[in-house]
């Protein structure tokens, strides 16, 4: 379920949208009036780190790679949206 970010014209949606590509949000979906971003992540470095540490030995990896996996499908999802006025 996504959060969602309202604003009141065209203008300022675009200027959301800028500010949220450059903290490492990508465009899922586009309208005219609405946007779905979702923010691609693989996982922090250091809960790699710790799963590594502690799993790398009984799993040779499949540990870290689930956290990866199980990150980047989970990853936050805003949706914004032109208000009706």
């Amino acid at each position: 379920m996504a959060r969602i970010r309202r604003v009141d014209d065209k203008r300022e949606m675009e200027r959301v949208i800028d500010d949220f590509i450059t903290q490492g949000y990508k465009v899922k979906n586009q309208g005219e009036r609405s946007t779905l971003m979702k923010k691609k992540t693989w996982g922090s470095g250091g809960t790699h780190l710790i799963i590594g540490i502690l799993t790398v030995w009984w799993t040779l990896g499949i540990g870290n790679l689930a956290y990866a996996i199980y990150k980047y499908f989970t990853a936050e999802e805003v949706q914004i949206k032109v208000d009706d006025k």
